[in-house]
């Protein structure tokens, strides 16, 4: 595959979520509009009752920010808007009102680990390494660190962050919390994802809107802390350190 794309396939109660940008699935501010879009379609379509949020390809889930795009930013403005698409989608996956289910096949880095966090359940692969890489370009994990924190705990995510350079494997993040189950291969993942997503559609789907409601009680003020957390990071994309180190790739 060489198309990126970002789409819903709703097959048997279950809405798929998916995206793909070659060839580290890096996101642009226009996929994580679209990403945040059709998780809230899915969330309001009554022919779907679970979502999964997968990617395509068969290495990594998701590289976080396009470096590309951030190289190209020149003020504070565009730079804030640029992260707050990844704010929009994991508010997205908090609103949603049906249960979201995380399927990561490979590496997970910056806000791709965001992305993982933000889900209600998520399952991996034995090969979803994990790295907080932000501090090498001179930003920090501001956006993604509330979902991060909630679902790994502050010790843990002081870890990952800090440990910039570092891939932190699959195990590491199942026992943190991260990742439910991981599994040998992408098959058995896939197996997986799908039965527990035909049980979960078996359920009352008012009892699951409303245990949704109750994981993600005291988030409601998100929508502006992210926000603020965006502004952060597009101020420090712009500085002379993350200039410089952003000619490096």
């Amino acid at each position: 595959m060489s198309t990126s794309y970002v789409r819903l396939n709703v097959k048997d109660k279950i809405g798929y979520v998916e995206f793909y940008n070659p060839p580290h699935n890096g996101l642009p501010a226009s996929m994580l509009k679209s990403l945040a879009n059709l998780i809230t379609k899915a969330g309001s379509d009554p022919s779907v009752a679970v979502v999964v949020l997968k990617s395509g390809g068969n290495r990594t889930f998701c590289a976080g920010a396009s470096l590309e795009e951030l190289k190209v930013v020149s003020n504070a403005e565009e730079g804030t808007a640029f992260f707050q698409g990844f704010a929009n989608v994991i508010n997205a996956l908090r609103c949603c009102p049906k249960i979201t289910i995380g399927r990561v096949h490979g590496k997970a880095v910056g806000g791709g680990v965001g992305l993982a966090a933000a889900t209600d359940y998520c399952v991996a692969s034995c090969y979803s390494e994990i790295k907080l890489s932000e501090l090498t370009i001179g930003i920090g994990p501001f956006v993604i660190e509330p979902a991060v924190t909630r679902k790994i705990g502050l010790s843990a995510m002081s870890q990952l962050s800090l440990e910039a350079n570092k891939f932190f494997p699959a195990e590491w993040a199942q026992q943190k919390g991260l990742y439910t189950n991981i599994y040998s291969s992408v098959e058995d993942l896939d197996n997986q994802v799908k039965l527990l997503a035909e049980q979960l559609c078996s359920y009352n789907p008012e009892a699951l809107t409303r245990l949704k409601e109750t994981f993600w009680e005291g988030t409601s003020d998100w929508d502006k802390l992210l926000k603020k957390r965006a502004a952060i990071s597009g101020r420090l994309v712009l500085s002379d350190f993350t200039n410089k180190q952003l000619k490096n790739y």
